[in-house]
């Protein structure tokens, strides 16, 4: 039984993995907008631009809890002080990772419940923005939204998702990855959505390092009809990774207890496993910004005592130093941060993190919009009609 369970969650999620949910159709042409035009003097008196936009980026492991329905998603997206033009949402055990949830058919009650409250908070009536999700996607406990402001829509193409387990017997989705790619004019973007190997004992690492491997290497998204479309993580102009990615810090754990309570992060930043990772490791050439906020796990639910403390541990609980387990770094150039910080809501083991960057995007002018327009796949459907419209019009004409 066991064996047959696994084959059909595999399948399953093989064929299901390209499936996602989005507010509006999937755009995979040039928008109407976006369109070059014929006129000779706009071919030629225009030239690439570069566009400014805020991101926001945030993660969130939430232990396995529905969110409560009074959630105040505003303070966490920070809307009232923050404008940004595109907001992306991680999650992690947004369901617990039972085994009916890891080898069941997928519970987006739970995923919709949050993509409402999300949406709720970005288009709150007092602010007067409308904000759309372009793309929405869960695996097992593993959630990822993308919303940009709805004058954006138009100019968003090619989104897709690709999913992979390094869970159960290196396949299933209780840990893993959810990719999500799209084009924004002419910048392609791409974020990783992870939940890795869980552990603080001495080598646990090396599990985190090997789940990294096995995501940038399986990770593929579809072809798309554009000959220049990346498929690959490291191939898209804009890259962030963002999870719960479960790095510890390699001290004692009363040494960490320590130096949380003298709230030293440098010295315990130094010993940090990430940190090893970004300067010489798996992340090499990757980037993360200054910490300056107390470690995000573990708490107890529901307060603001770390899981375990001396002073408040309860008879046989198992004393887990508290870690930086939520991240959020990024890959490549054009992309600049301008805050890093976390979420107090408490509801979860985990406290949220949170970033905003400000990302270069490039808007190209018409003679590179033709000669996009000329590498895809649009362009040969329509040549292809054109020439059955000459071809039918020859044969009306002969004798």
């Amino acid at each position: 039984m066991w064996p047959r369970l696994v084959a059909n969650k595999i399948l399953r999620k093989r064929l299901g993995s390209s499936n996602f949910v989005a507010d509006f159709p999937r755009n995979t042409e040039i928008p109407s907008l976006d369109r070059p035009s014929l006129s000779p003097d706009s071919i030629f008196s225009h030239h690439k631009d570069t566009h400014n936009y805020r991101v926001f980026v945030s993660t969130w492991n939430v232990g396995g809890v529905a969110p409560p329905d009074d959630l105040d998603m505003e303070e966490l997206l920070d809307t009232g002080n923050t404008s940004c033009e595109i907001y992306v949402l991680g999650f992690q055990e947004i369901v617990p990772l039972s085994t009916s949830n890891v080898l069941g058919s997928e519970n987006n009650k739970v995923s919709t419940k949050w993509n409402s409250l999300t949406r709720r908070a970005l288009n709150n009536k007092n602010t007067g923005q409308d904000f759309r999700c372009i793309i929405s996607k869960q695996m097992v406990g593993i959630l990822i939204s993308v919303w940009v402001r709805s004058y954006l829509c138009p100019y968003i193409r090619y989104p897709s998702v690709a999913c992979i387990g390094c869970g159960i017997m290196g396949c299933l989705g209780n840990k893993g990855s959810v990719s999500v790619r799209f084009r924004l004019h002419e910048t392609s973007f791409c974020f990783v959505c992870c939940h890795l190997a869980s552990g603080g004992r001495q080598g646990d690492e090396k599990l985190r390092n090997s789940n990294v491997s096995e995501i940038f290497s399986r990770t593929s998204f579809p072809r798309g009809p554009s000959l220049d479309l990346p498929r690959k993580i490291l191939d898209h102009d804009r890259v962030v990774f963002l999870g719960d990615l479960n790095y510890r810090i390699s001290l004692p754990e009363s040494t960490v207890r320590n130096l949380v309570d003298e709230r030293d992060w440098n010295s315990l930043l130094e010993n940090d496993q990430l940190r090893m990772e970004l300067m010489n490791g798996q992340f090499n050439e990757w980037h993360e910004g200054q910490i300056a906020f107390a470690p995000t796990y573990k708490y107890r639910p529901n307060s603001d005592v770390y899981y375990g403390c001396f002073h408040q541990s309860k008879n046989g609980e198992k004393k887990r130093a508290p870690a930086w387990c939520d991240r959020i770094i990024w890959y490549g150039a054009g992309l600049k941060q301008h805050a890093y910080t976390r979420g107090e809501e408490n509801f979860s083991d985990h406290r949220p993190v949170k970033a905003i960057f400000t990302t270069e995007v490039g808007v190209l002018h018409p003679l590179k919009q033709f000669q996009s327009l000329f590498l895809s796949e649009r362009f040969d459907r329509m040549t292809s009609q054109t020439d059955d419209f000459i071809c039918k019009g020859r044969s009306s004409f002969q004798i």
